[in-house]
């Protein structure tokens, strides 16, 4: 027995001081990594005075040169930078991708045990110095001043480079509820707002203006440049997964709601103080086949049973372009027939340059959207339509289509080779590089990149800031359903009310009224649902994504049930998707919508502290029938809807029936 424990002491004991091996050798590997890209680094950019004019000589050469004098146009400062810009440099441009941050704001160069995804995504310093990229995805962020420390610090590296070309730092969205790894990220020292649906159920422009206005101080506080949003796809199917970042499934409605965002983040035009939009996805990402999103092979197609193509055109037609997005992102799906070619948009040159480019005379950045060229850790490349041809040869065709960068990628080299074998001409990689150069001098990062991190707890997530989202936040929740117990509405509740809990807060729903431990004492139910989905057991991507059916199963249905039935029940509904619930809606007593508002907004309105405004920017079926018979590409086209497009209470009076669906 003795000898037995002796030989599993060993093999621990190996096994221990092997993983201590391997730990130590792959810190040694990541740190001489780092050492030999920062060696390509020179000398910061001094600031030097010429003829009483003092300018940053990023190129370190002791004079002052055009692209360094502010006092020029954007065009002679584009020109002058791209003449001495080298094949290599052009190509790292061309290129944006996913970066880590650390929290204490220094380069992430070696991974953290504690942050899994940083095994898998490249080194701050292999990115910015041994490729020469300068555009760049910030991921998770813990803490606003961290956040602000990081950026000034790689925004340092560029400044090192030969060039001293600054970073462009991009976000997917941070102020909602939605905490979504492929689209939105949740950061709590941010103010918190509705969803897009749910600022698109408050139908207030001026409110959506209002915030893509904060949000663009906000992000602009912490060194945020660019907003990977927003989305002007239209939810037509209801079963696809990213409805929630939409403005619902009117185009006109959408369109309004889409100006306005872009209007709030980049003002009238792009300025040092703006925050460029990268409105997605063009030429609209709603109508995919059986409601499976593009990012899986199984969502590959969209598809136009209507022959509604040109009615998903109109949120950029009436939103983004007379917003003048500064940038477009198209998706990943292939527009079934509706081109002489089955292949995804990005891949399309009839999408991107006859109708992007030409048609609608579109000059700003176009950015595919993340990883159609090369497999990772997130899934195979997302080729749709070109999955036989080489990496080489899908940068060729995404480039002779229209596009002007690569998201999600970096693989500089194979522009260089393409370039160097003459399939693709400098020419047209200076195309690209002009519109991308351009949009950097119009945010003014050529003249001053760095943020001052001691103001960013001063200027993000601020009493007002906090205060305006509160209230979106009751302007988007929907009442759809008010029963009649006695003589009067159940809603709004009395303070004198005895309620039980089912997924509120105790200690937040104690404040409103008293809150008791059994059903049986309870006067009233109040309880808070998600809308159901079917969980997928494929990538980690895909398991953030809420696809499939909208019914709720068993045990889940009988359980809710169950409560509903022994006392009058209000129910709030999380509706990222359109949820089918006939029996659950007629069953409850009250019936709120929510996109994304916390248990103190939803209170208000229960107790009658605000007076319910929002409306349905999207029709509720009523059976899963329902579903499968509407066409991927209409409208409000759903048989018997259990509430309609536009359907919304408020206590003492009617629905506005102004946007209710029509007929047709």
């Amino acid at each position: 027995m003795n000898k037995l424990l002796k030989i599993l002491l060993w093999i621990v004991g190996g096994l221990a001081g092997l993983c201590l091996l391997v730990v130590i050798g792959g810190y040694a590997y990541f740190a001489t990594q780092s050492s030999l890209h920062h060696s390509k680094l020179g000398d910061a950019a001094p600031t030097l005075t010429d003829a009483g004019h003092s300018y940053r000589d990023l190129n370190k050469n002791g004079q002052l040169d055009p692209y360094e004098d502010h006092r020029n146009s954007i065009d002679q400062r584009v020109e002058d930078l791209l003449g001495q810009m080298t094949l290599e440099e052009k190509a790292g441009m061309m290129f944006i991708n996913m970066i880590l941050m650390n929290e204490t704001g220094e380069v992430m160069d070696i991974p953290d045990p504690s942050n899994p995804f940083s095994f898998f995504l490249e080194a701050n310093s292999s990115m910015i110095a041994g490729k020469q990229m300068n555009h760049f995805n910030v991921l998770f962020a813990k803490n606003g001043p961290g956040l602000a420390k990081w950026g000034n610090t790689i925004q340092g590296l560029a400044e090192r480079t030969r060039l001293g070309i600054p970073i462009t730092i991009a976000s997917d969205p941070r102020h909602s509820y939605s905490d979504n790894i492929g689209a939105a990220l949740m950061t709590p020292f941010f103010s918190q707002w509705p969803e897009p649906i749910g600022l698109a159920a408050t139908r207030d422009t001026n409110l959506v203006r209002e915030f893509g206005d904060i949000a663009r101080r906000e992000y602009r506080a912490v060194g945020i440049h660019l907003a990977l949003h927003p989305m002007a796809d239209l939810a037509t199917e209801p079963r696809w997964a990213r409805i929630n970042g939409t403005f619902g499934e009117d185009a006109h409605l959408s369109a309004e709601m889409t100006k306005a965002y872009v209007l709030g983040m980049q003002g009238d035009s792009l300025t040092e103080t703006s925050v460029a939009c990268m409105t997605k996805h063009f030429s609209g990402g709603g109508p995919q086949m059986d409601g499976e999103d593009a990012h899986f092979p199984y969502g590959r197609e969209q598809v136009y049973p209507g022959d509604q193509f040109d009615y998903h055109l109109i949120p950029f037609e009436e939103g983004a372009f007379p917003a003048k997005t500064a940038q477009i992102m198209p998706y990943y799906g292939i527009p079934m027939g509706q081109t002489s070619e089955d292949v995804a948009f990005a891949f399309n040159k009839e999408i991107i340059t006859r109708l992007l480019r030409e048609a609608y005379q579109f000059d700003g950045v176009i950015c595919t959207d993340w990883g159609l060229v090369t497999n990772s850790f997130a899934g195979e490349a997302r080729a749709w339509g070109v999955e036989h041809l080489s990496e080489i040869e899908r940068v060729e065709k995404i480039i002779q289509a229209g596009c002007d960068q690569f998201g999600g990628e970096s693989r500089p080299e194979l522009i260089i080779e393409l370039v160097e074998s003459g399939r693709i001409s400098e020419a047209r990689i200076d195309q690209s590089i002009r519109r991308l150069l351009r949009d950097k001098f119009r945010l003014g990062l050529f003249d001053q990149p760095y943020v001052d991190v001691d103001q960013v707890e001063q200027l993000t997530g601020t009493h007002d800031y906090r205060a305006a989202g509160a209230l979106a936040q009751r302007k988007s929740l929907v009442l759809l359903k008010n029963d009649t117990l006695t003589e009067t509405p159940v809603l709004p509740l009395e303070s004198s009310a005895k309620v039980y809990l089912d997924g509120f807060k105790s200690e937040v729903a104690s404040k409103f009224a008293t809150v008791v431990s059994t059903i049986e004492e309870a006067d009233y139910v109040l309880m808070r649902l998600n809308a159901p989905f079917q969980p997928r057991n494929g990538s980690l991507l895909e398991s953030f994504f809420h696809q499939g059916d909208l019914d709720f199963k068993s045990p889940e249905k009988e359980r809710i049930l169950s409560i509903v039935e022994q006392k009058p029940t209000i129910i709030s509904l999380y509706m990222d998707r359109p949820a089918v619930m006939p029996e659950i809606a007629a069953a409850s007593a009250g019936l709120i919508v929510n996109f994304g508002a916390d248990d103190e907004a939803i209170l208000d309105v229960v107790f009658g502290a605000f007076n319910p405004t929002g409306k349905l920017p999207i029709e509720i079926p009523s059976s899963l029938q329902a579903v499968e018979l509407q066409k991927e590409d209409v409208p409000y086209d759903s048989e018997n809807p259990l509430f309609k497009f536009g359907h919304g209470l408020s206590y003492g009076g009617e629905p506005d029936t102004a946007m209710l669906a029509t007929d047709e």
